[in-house]
């Protein structure tokens, strides 16, 4: 947005005051980059199924150890120790490569 400012600026502004705007717009531009830069600089990408640990869905087919269950949208392949039948609300605990290990939610 500085960037932009700082063109707007150049050819708006009058005299020596277009080249000093300007350069107070690129010096705020690259002051933001670097902001963002340090900010999320360590983050990790949050993706794929260890997402789901903690969350709830629901059983779309039997998990008796093993089933299906529906969670976000999306039916994942799962297994249950306790059992759970279709309908009943479970809460992911862990995987097992791409098989979610799920128990019977508390409500």
């Amino acid at each position: 947005m500085f960037f932009v400012l700082a063109v707007v600026l150049l050819v708006v502004l009058p005299g020596p005051w277009n080249v000093i705007g300007a350069g107070v717009s690129l010096l705020l531009a690259f002051g933001e980059v670097a902001f963002w830069h340090r900010r999320v600089r360590h983050r990790t990408n949050v993706v794929g199924v260890e997402t789901l640990i903690g969350a709830t869905g629901i059983v779309s087919a039997r998990c008796s150890p093993t089933g299906q269950v529906r969670i976000a949208g999306e039916t994942w392949e799962a297994q249950c120790a306790a059992g759970a039948e279709v309908g009943d609300r479970v809460t992911v605990v862990g995987r097992e490569r791409l098989t979610l290990l799920v128990e019977p939610a508390a409500d």
